[in-house]
């Protein structure tokens, strides 16, 4: 005969397994949703020459990066103003737009997310690698991010930096006769955003 005791042991034994289940389902049912600030966010460039360096930034227009928690899976979109490109010198500047950037057919420079590497915590610290497809003057490229960032709250600060080898991508390189300038622009972001989880679909 069965007992009582066995019987609950019995349905111990069974409903763990599904829990166990559940609780995953759920975790993998969370999304996070990062909505970056284009005020509080900065986007700077140097591009160096044989006499000095130039410095220059451009401005955010909106961002938004989607991940899945459990799979890293994203998608979303960063939009940058390329029209906004300034570094200080009108006529450089009108060159940069008018013969490299091309702003006036080409006016944003896009990045679409597809993957997160790595864990982001609750808070703290935390470096992450961002997988995605970077848009610029009408042409794709596949680019990794190395991100480092903080989580406080609901607010995330982030920094990272990477290069861009424009000329490769088929842009044009402003140097003259006088003034060569490198073929790799730097690339430096310091980004503040907003982060919720909402469930996925």
């Amino acid at each position: 005969m069965i007992t009582l005791d066995h019987q609950r042991r019995i349905l111990f034994h069974l409903a763990l397994p599904l829990l166990f289940l559940s609780l995953a389902s759920q975790a993998r049912a969370q999304e996070a949703v990062l909505e970056l600030d284009p005020a509080q966010t900065q986007i700077s460039f140097t591009l160096g020459d044989v006499l000095h360096t130039v410095h220059g930034t451009f401005k955010l227009k909106q961002g938004t990066i989607n991940f899945d928690t459990a799979t890293g899976k994203a998608n979303g979109l960063v939009v940058v103003d390329a029209t906004s490109g300034d570094s200080g010198s009108h006529a450089r500047d009108r060159k940069m737009h008018k013969d490299v950037l091309q702003s006036d057919q080409y006016p944003e420079i896009t990045f679409t997310p597809q993957q997160v590497q790595g864990q982001v915590p609750p808070a703290g610290d935390f470096k992450v690698q961002l997988l995605g497809a970077f848009t610029m003057h009408g042409a794709g490229h596949p680019l990794t991010l190395v991100v480092q960032a903080h989580l406080e709250g609901d607010q995330l600060t982030a920094n990272l930096s990477f290069s861009i080898p424009y000329v490769s991508w088929g842009l044009k390189n402003p140097s003259t006769l006088f003034l060569r300038v490198n073929n790799t622009v730097e690339i430096a972001i310091q980004a503040v955003g907003h982060i919720k989880l909402v469930a996925a679909h």
